[in-house]
């Protein structure tokens, strides 16, 4: 598989603010431009993501929340829903699971885009972050099957079916989602994280781990998922 449908609706689920946009904010860009409805979920508030000597914990999550919102606002998400747990602290617990799938179950996304929670070691010279793969693990085991359960935290909401997963960050890619015309969208929803960048210019890395993702498909900048098809259109109640 190389290509997929764009969704009417998604959900991005991520461990902290500016994790979408250093990974799948292209397609998000791109999906938005054809009126795809995009939702994001926050777990933590990033509220330890910081070096600077007389920052607190509570000034940075708004500060960071801030950041996102304006983020959202560049790629045209519609929606940012923050679950306020500690950065550095996230665990994929049965709390966190349920959280998840309150949301899934008040926006009801077509597909959930999140990260891939068994990725541990990335190239020579990253660990990937605990938080990412809590927020991964419960994201994957929301959509399926707790969403759709309907005697499981009936309380939270109606069940809903997650159609499609995207897992972003997976070895064995299966679609290939052409980000050529919002690369640039992405880079600048990145700058907008202005706490973490710094006067770093991350449009070279970004530019760089596109190129290297479409050079398969023979696209000047992609980003790769592995795609997990929970429940096809024609075989939907």
């Amino acid at each position: 598989m190389e290509e997929n449908a764009v969704p009417e609706s998604a959900m991005v689920i991520v461990a902290h603010p500016d994790d979408a946009e250093f990974t799948v904010a292209g397609t998000v860009a791109a999906w938005t431009k054809t009126g795809c409805r995009v939702t994001y979920v926050v777990c933590t508030d990033g509220n330890t993501g910081s070096h600077e000597p007389d920052m607190t914990r509570e000034r940075l999550a708004e500060l960071r929340r801030t950041e996102q919102r304006a983020a959202c606002a560049a790629l045209g998400v519609s929606q940012v829903v923050f679950l306020g747990y500690d950065d550095g602290q996230l665990q994929p617990t049965l709390d966190l699971r349920r959280d998840l799938v309150r949301a899934i179950r008040q926006y009801k996304p077509e597909a959930v885009i999140t990260w891939d929670p068994t990725t541990l070691l990335i190239g020579d010279d990253y660990i990937n972050h605990p938080d990412h793969r809590a927020a991964a693990q419960a994201a994957l085991d929301a959509a399926a099957p707790a969403s759709a359960m309907p005697l499981l935290w009936p309380e939270v909401g109606a069940p809903h079916r997650v159609r499609q997963v995207y897992v972003f960050g997976n070895e064995k890619p299966n679609v290939w989602v052409d980000v050529t015309d919002t690369i640039e969208q992405k880079i600048a929803a990145l700058k907008l994280h202005a706490s973490q960048m710094g006067d770093w210019d991350p449009a070279e890395m970004i530019k760089e781990w596109g190129a290297e993702s479409g050079q398969e498909k023979g696209l000047a900048y992609a980003e790769s998922y592995r795609v997990i098809t929970l429940e096809r259109p024609d075989t939907a109640d």
